[in-house]
């Protein structure tokens, strides 16, 4: 049985970001829905100019298949999905610790 991401585990992050039909159409709610079945910690939200953006930090794996589920639910809506590998040098990493949970977020990051 998977476990969700804890302290301590290392695990790689993403940014993700998916542009399309995503805003105003209960987009957030799905991708916190299917996450709630998954090993994937980290967050969903709007972006201005119209897209959704996700930081999300689980095995390399769990990613994969988060990322996939999504695009699956939703394939009509999508039009493009930009994945980058956040790396520990990173300025706009995230919060320095491990994720925790799976959540919207309704705010933006400082500089992001």
């Amino acid at each position: 049985m998977s476990r969700r991401p804890g302290p301590g585990d290392g695990l790689p992050r993403e940014w993700v970001e998916i542009t399309g039909r995503v805003q105003g159409v209960g987009f957030r709610a799905m991708v916190v829905e299917i996450a709630s079945g998954r090993p994937v910690a980290g967050w969903v939200r709007n972006e201005p100019r119209g897209s959704v953006l996700m930081l999300l930090e689980a095995a390399e794996g769990d990613l994969d298949a988060f990322v996939e589920a999504i695009v699956q639910e939703r394939a009509a809506d999508i039009i493009r999905v930009d994945r980058r590998r956040v790396e520990t040098k990173d300025p706009e990493k995230g919060p320095s610790g491990p994720l925790t949970g799976f959540c919207v977020k309704f705010n933006r990051l400082p500089g992001r």
